[in-house]
């Protein structure tokens, strides 16, 4: 587990302060950051199907932390997601993201969330991240 920010500790999505957050912990792999999430109940949105919010956010904090954990601070500045499969709440994923391209201040990302049952991937993004000018 990657040591928390103290600004982060009430983040939606790894916040361990966060009493309704997802409390997600990610970690750097080689070049690739992962986590694992098993959405609950209460992350639905119908038919006891997740949410796409809940979806899009695990995707985004992913593809943050691989920049936070190679100790750089910056903001999403544009996302696109694309929605392949439902995902039945209960359904434990894998999260992955990595740089496709870094240049300036620009760090472009990709995500993608798959089932670990059946390796059917839910959703990908690709993500623009602005480096924060204090970094």
């Amino acid at each position: 587990m990657s040591e928390m920010r103290t600004d982060a500790n009430r983040c939606f999505v790894c916040g361990p302060g966060n009493p309704i957050g997802l409390k997600l912990e990610f970690r750097l792999d080689g070049d690739i950051c992962r986590s694992e999430f098993t959405p609950l109940d209460i992350h639905c949105g119908y038919d006891e199907v997740t949410h796409g919010g809940i979806v899009f956010a695990a995707l985004d904090d992913v593809m943050a932390n691989w920049i936070f954990l190679k100790g750089i601070r910056a903001y999403t500045a544009k996302c696109e997601i694309r929605y392949k499969d439902t995902l039945p709440t209960g359904t434990a994923v894998r999260l992955e993201g990595h740089c496709t391209k870094q240049r300036g201040r620009l760090v472009q990302m990709k995500g993608i969330m798959t089932r670990i049952d059946n390796d059917q991937v839910v959703a990908e993004t690709d993500a623009s991240f602005m480096v924060d000018n204090k970094s």
